[in-house]
């Protein structure tokens, strides 16, 4: 829902801006690299040190980046493999900091194994369900099926929670407590995503033998 409706609304609102960097001469991949180490900064440097507030809006500033750049090479008519590659791949690594940033604060200062366990599963589930999908397209099979938690869900359910409970430390009482709520929906949403896939990729695998077998009788 998120990738259909939001995706749509701020591609809209940020199309100015990409037009204006396009006429300043910056290419789609510089936006793409400088996005990432941008998102990678705010949670490896602020994350670890339970600075979530302060993290979540420098890594908000530079995820909308990931919808710039390709709003950039359609104005240019640039649309290409290796953007959508290394667009995808850039991807991978800047959920992986946020979700390494959170575990190496559990693991410090947060002193909480278990959501530092917990933080770790969102990374490795969400490189995972990312994997299932590219993989049984690659093997020819369309993978009909969007699942429960997606990227664009789990940054949002995890960003939306980090910054609100880094508000605590201005005064707000309690609310710290949301962070941890979000990580244990983000890894459940995840587990059942992966589970949605894995089941859809048997099926339409199934499907397509069952087809093969039938054209060649």
């Amino acid at each position: 829902m998120l990738n259909k409706y939001a995706r749509a609304f701020f591609t809209r609102v940020l199309t100015p801006f990409a037009a204006f960097l396009i006429r300043r001469g910056v290419s789609p991949d510089t936006v793409t690299l400088l996005g990432t180490a941008g998102v990678m900064a705010g949670a490896l440097v602020f994350f670890p040190r339970g600075e979530f507030f302060w993290g979540t809006i420098v890594i908000t500033l530079f995820v909308f980046s990931d919808l710039v750049d390709g709003n950039m090479a359609r104005q240019l008519g640039r649309s290409s493999r290796w953007g959508a590659f290394l667009d995808s791949t850039l991807d991978r690594v800047a959920d992986s900091a946020i979700f390494g940033g959170l575990a190496l604060w559990y693991a410090g200062g947060g002193d909480d194994n278990t959501l530092c366990a917990v933080s770790i599963f969102c990374l490795a589930s969400g490189q995972v369900v990312s994997y299932t999908k590219a993989r049984g397209e690659s093997i020819g099979l369309p993978v009909a099926v969007n699942g429960l938690v997606e990227r664009a869900e789990r940054l949002v359910i995890t960003l939306v929670a980090a910054g609100f409970a880094g508000l605590h430390k201005f005064g707000v009482p309690g609310i710290q407590y949301l962070l941890p709520v979000a990580l244990w929906v983000v890894a459940a949403g995840s587990l059942v995503t992966l589970i949605q896939r894995v089941v859809t990729v048997r099926r339409e695998s199934a499907e397509a033998e069952a087809a093969r077998e039938e054209t060649a009788s």
